[in-house]
């Protein structure tokens, strides 16, 4: 059985999941409520559309780059979050140019979608899209209970408290990410460290000296600058921490 997290590891994800239950649901509002007559040139619907679709989009490649770019995996995360404020700014407009203003965060109606249970990642097998589409559609068909489909000022409030959700998942996902980069270096850091264990491994087979300031294997390296400039010289390969070196005889 294939695993879905050695294919595509970031569909167990909640806040990819998440995510595309968010694309779901705009998509669904500006169906229903975003038509000609309010946005004739079809500005608003396309940049709400948008926003909601490169918040998954970008937790599915910012994931994806897990392995090998620390940096290029954070900056995409936090390209999301954006995206979800920005998402988010168009439905807090909504309902002030309809008169209304957002929930308080004790309201019922707030606290019931703030703890509104998602199940968690289906079971994993060699038809994951198909799993994943079908488990994220149920879980789409389960969280549109508490829109209403004809009361767009309900409906916003609902998404706008979907919007934090995501976008505390998301916060949360790049503090972690960042405190693995601390603990582990990010990809180039760990290259150079596999780099320099196979330089010293192939000085100690080749019976290079012995650094006369830390004891480390030494190199051949070569004065690329100055009066010596292409002559050789033993440098320890513990360097920039170690700047010992010996004379080529």
């Amino acid at each position: 059985m294939i695993h879905i997290h050695s294919v595509n590891g970031y569909m167990p994800l909640l806040s990819w999941r998440l995510s595309n239950i968010l694309q779901l649901a705009t998509q669904g509002f500006c169906k229903h409520f975003v038509d000609y007559n309010i946005d004739p040139c079809g500005r608003l619907r396309d940049q709400m559309e948008m926003a909601a679709r490169t918040v998954p989009a970008n937790i599915a490649e910012g994931s994806s780059r897990h392995q090998t770019s620390y940096e290029t995996e954070m900056r995409l995360l936090d390209v999301s979050r954006a995206s979800i404020s920005e998402l988010e700014g168009d439905y807090l407009n909504w309902l002030m140019r309809n008169g209304h203003s957002m929930w308080h965060i004790d309201d019922p109606r707030y606290i019931e979608v703030r703890d509104f249970k998602f199940f968690d990642a289906p079971p994993l097998a060699p038809d994951y899209l198909a799993i994943i589409s079908e488990h994220i559609l149920g879980e789409y068909r389960r969280f549109s209970a508490l829109l209403r489909p004809n009361d767009s000022l309900h409906s916003a409030c609902v998404i706008i408290v979907l919007c934090e959700r995501v976008k505390q998942l998301l916060t949360s996902q790049i503090n972690k990410r960042l405190s693995d980069f601390k603990d582990e270096g990010g990809f180039t850091e760990n290259m150079t460290q596999e780099r320099l264990s196979t330089i010293k491994e192939k000085s100690t087979t080749e019976g290079a000296p012995l650094c006369p300031k830390c004891g480390s294997p030494m190199r051949l390296k070569m004065i690329r600058k100055g009066i010596h400039q292409g002559e050789q010289f033993w440098g320890c390969t513990d360097y920039p921490k170690c700047d010992g070196t010996r004379p080529l005889r």
